[in-house]
């Protein structure tokens, strides 16, 4: 089943409880792309992969930038940088609100915004699920997989890789300013390589599977 709208930010009217007081900065970076697409690239917050200012995931940090790079050379990313159009990707963050100072979320400060995330991957329904960083890729698999239990944390050694999930092909993504040598090219070619498979099929095999 297709969503039915046109609005490329915010398209299931997220309304997470927040409060910015910083001058000039987004109270909270909402998803953002295409609503019916087969790929989620998940980050942690904004402090981490941008948007406090544009109010698009993705954009102004070193991190957030570079993950928008890799998918526009996977041709999912048309578009200036701080407004880009994505097709067949979604993208958004575990925790959307904005925090002073660009400071990282606490644990609570994640749990009481993860159900809103939640809300929003179940109506993207995407096939694929690509989190960025530790804390992305802690969630998503202890969510939407029986393999964390099975899995080290460690960023490094999850890179690219393709984990089988309930109902999601899940592929984490170290943060780019941690990447080493061949990290870019292995991500690339992983996207790369699933784009070139029948990976509709994802949801049917990972759901057996996973």
């Amino acid at each position: 089943m297709k969503n039915v709208t046109d609005r490329t930010s915010n398209p299931f009217g997220m309304r997470p409880p927040f409060e910015r007081q910083d001058a000039g900065k987004q109270p909270a970076v909402f998803g953002y792309g295409d609503a019916n697409a087969d790929f989620q690239v998940i980050g942690g917050h904004p402090g981490v992969h941008g948007g406090e200012t544009t109010g698009v995931p993705f954009t102004e940090t070193d991190d957030g930038t570079a993950v928008q790079q890799l998918f526009r050379d996977a041709e999912f990313v048309t578009g200036p940088t701080n407004d880009p159009r994505l097709e067949n990707l979604f993208a958004d963050y575990i925790h959307m609100c904005s925090l002073p100072d660009g400071r990282a979320p606490t644990p609570e400060e994640y749990a009481e915004l993860e159900r809103y995330f939640d809300a929003e991957l179940r109506a993207i329904n995407a096939h694929i699920l690509l989190p960025v960083g530790e804390r992305a890729t802690d969630h998503v698999l202890g969510e939407y997989t029986t393999q964390r239990g099975k899995l080290d944390l460690e960023m490094d050694a999850l890179h690219a890789s393709e984990i089988r999930g309930r109902g999601f092909l899940v592929v984490p993504i170290r943060n780019p300013t941690e990447w080493t040598d061949g990290d870019r090219d292995a991500i690339l070619e992983t996207i790369e390589s699933i784009l070139a498979s029948d990976y509709r099929q994802t949801k049917g095999v990972a759901t057996t599977v996973g």
